[in-house]
């Protein structure tokens, strides 16, 4: 409810010619970041969730974040992350001007060191349909199915390891980034070449 309460606000801002209506917009987008401040007690700071929150202008969207699913001989490749020492399929924010197959495949470059081509949606997830931490953004999760053409395992500037796994025994994984509820959905509709994608 606060990330819908902010959206209002930031369009009302960015499109409200009224002075009183703009003072009242102000007002939510405060009123925002207390709930969410309130909402994650070990989180960020008031002043960085609003930073946050209002970096974007115009009407509020939803952030995409892109995730590979990667398989050699059965095995998932995932990547640890610098920031929290746990694992992750590898993947991050969309970039703008990159569509959301030349996205992931950099990430997987990036983040583990392998060149992959992108060959199938698995699944569109919305954050807040599934058990995740809290969050001040609202975001969309894409999976794709990938496969290797080439490079080497190697870290990357945001982790600090990459390795294939058994999807039985997987290591403790970032939970902001990826779900083990997930992860089981993703795999398993891999392994159905006919299935269609998972979609919240």
């Amino acid at each position: 409810m606060a990330q819908r309460v902010q959206a209002i606000a930031q369009a009302g801002l960015f499109y409200s010619p009224n002075p009183y209506d703009l003072d009242r917009f102000e007002e939510l987008t405060q009123l925002s970041v207390q709930m969410l401040a309130r909402l994650a007690a070990d989180g960020p700071e008031p002043g960085q969730i609003r930073q946050l929150m209002t970096a974007d202008v115009g009407y509020r969207t939803p952030k995409t974040d892109v995730r590979a699913v990667v398989l050699r001989q059965g095995r998932l490749l995932l990547v640890q992350e610098r920031e929290d020492g746990r694992w992750a399929l590898p993947g991050g924010w969309a970039d703008v001007g990159l569509s959301p197959r030349e996205n992931v495949e950099k990430e997987v470059r990036e983040e583990a060191g392998l060149l992959v081509r992108a060959t199938r949606l698995l699944a569109v997830m919305d954050k807040k349909m599934h058990p995740h931490a809290l969050t001040p953004n609202y975001v969309y999760k894409l999976f794709f199915l990938c496969e290797e053409t080439g490079g080497q395992l190697e870290q990357g500037m945001e982790t600090t390891g990459a390795d294939f796994f058994d999807p039985a025994a997987l290591p403790p994984l970032s939970e902001d980034r990826n779900l083990p509820s997930q992860i089981a959905t993703v795999l398993a509709l891999a392994a159905q070449p006919s299935a269609p994608p998972y979609f919240d």
